[in-house]
């Protein structure tokens, strides 16, 4: 593919679109309670501001079901923007198309931010209609994207608009993404060990599949480990199932034996009678789960393996926790795997929302050689798919 990217375009005095994903999460209060997405579009924004674009933001929040709603308004992520760039205002319109935003578009000095209404009060966005396409393209004279977060979906602001802009191209953030996953694929250093977990197997089976194809190792824990040792006929007590899936994990189970790949699944648990913080915690001696239990974590056998075969390691993928991490009791075995993953002599790459929290709370942000923005676009990516937000900006 070849795409350009913004340092490579002319965007002084132009009115520039960018796509970014500032879809960020909320407290009780109302309050942003993690900007990193905001963060990480910074970069590009800045270097905009540095070459007098006009830069116009557009992103989504939410799901406010196409129809406008004040609890995802863009306006406290504008504040915060605003914030975060400390001596640049940021224009808040109250839509994202429309005379008035294109009036305000047209108005726009270099060097000047807007930061447009959420895409989503508007049907048409995930809908990718022509009409709204055209609306937002209308608003600039060059597009940029940076919201790998969203590039696996095929919206107008992503994908419908870009064919009616006459000059396109990616951010920063966007190339580092592109760069770091597509590494992965084509040239791991190797061994190359993969870690995947979270709830169910459903979810990342086409990942699983293609990994199978590039990875020395396949280390699998979280929910959908159960499903796997079911297949295997281990006895995993009242643990989260999926029962129409247990053939399929049992084929890739047979798959890697023959291909020698190696699939390693927990040797060990901390179980519990309920999935509650209060519940009294256990650790299992064997890879079997009484009955009346569930599996909530990987055990200390289980962490001390996968630590090992991580820190041997020079090359990482991890997408999902080990368990049910947000609980104190169980998120032993995602921190420990986390610190390992830090402490590894290895090009690392961390995706899904989940384990970029793990990475937060155990304080090793800062030694992963790159955390993904896009939990569902990395693994489509690395599941070999083609991206419609990537697609559109090929040349």
């Amino acid at each position: 593919m070849t795409i350009k990217y913004i340092d490579e375009l002319t965007i002084a005095e132009k009115r520039l679109f960018i796509r970014v994903d500032f879809n960020v999460s909320f407290d009780e209060l109302g309050n942003i309670s993690d900007d990193t997405r905001i963060r990480a579009a910074l970069p590009t924004i800045r270097y905009a501001l540095g070459q007098k674009a006009k830069v116009i933001l557009a992103s989504h929040l939410g799901r406010p079901k196409g129809k406008p709603n004040p609890k995802y308004s863009m306006k406290p992520v504008g504040e915060r923007l605003a914030q975060l760039l400390e001596d640049v205002d940021v224009l808040l319109p109250e839509d994202c198309v429309g005379d008035a935003v294109k009036k305000l578009a047209g108005e726009l000095l270099p060097g000047q931010v807007m930061l447009l209404e959420n895409l989503r009060f508007h049907p048409e966005e995930e809908a990718n209609d022509e009409g709204f396409s055209r609306q937002l393209a209308a608003l600039a004279e060059v597009y940029v994207d940076d919201a790998f977060g969203a590039a696996h979906r095929a919206h107008a602001s992503t994908s419908g608009m870009v064919q009616f802009v006459p000059v396109k191209g990616a951010g920063f953030l966007m190339r580092a993404e592109i760069q770091s996953l597509s590494k992965l694929l084509e040239k791991p250093a190797r061994p190359f060990v993969a870690i995947l977990g979270g709830a169910k197997v459903s979810d990342k089976l086409g990942v699983i599949e293609n990994l199978m194809n590039i990875c020395d190792c396949l280390l699998i824990g979280g929910g959908m480990s159960y499903t796997f040792l079911s297949a295997k006929g281990v006895q995993i007590g009242k643990s989260l199932v999926e029962e129409d899936k247990i053939h399929t994990a049992r084929r890739i189970l047979e798959r890697a034996e023959a291909r020698n790949i190696s699939i390693m699944l927990p040797l060990d648990h901390v179980v519990a009678a309920a999935c509650d913080a209060s519940a009294k915690a256990l650790t299992t001696d064997g890879v079997s789960i009484p009955d009346g239990m569930m599996g909530l974590d990987i055990g200390p056998k289980t962490v001390a393996e996968y630590s090992t075969q991580v820190l041997k390691a020079k090359t990482i993928f991890w997408n999902g926790p080990m368990g049910v991490f947000e609980l104190a009791p169980f998120a032993n075995g995602t921190n420990k795997i986390a610190i390992a993953v830090a402490e590894s002599n290895s090009s690392s790459v961390v995706g899904g929302g989940d384990s970029i929290a793990a990475i937060n709370k155990a304080g090793v942000a800062s030694r992963i050689g790159h955390i993904s923005t896009g939990g569902g676009a990395s693994l489509e990516f690395i599941e070999g798919k083609k991206l419609p937000g990537i697609v559109a900006l090929e040349q």
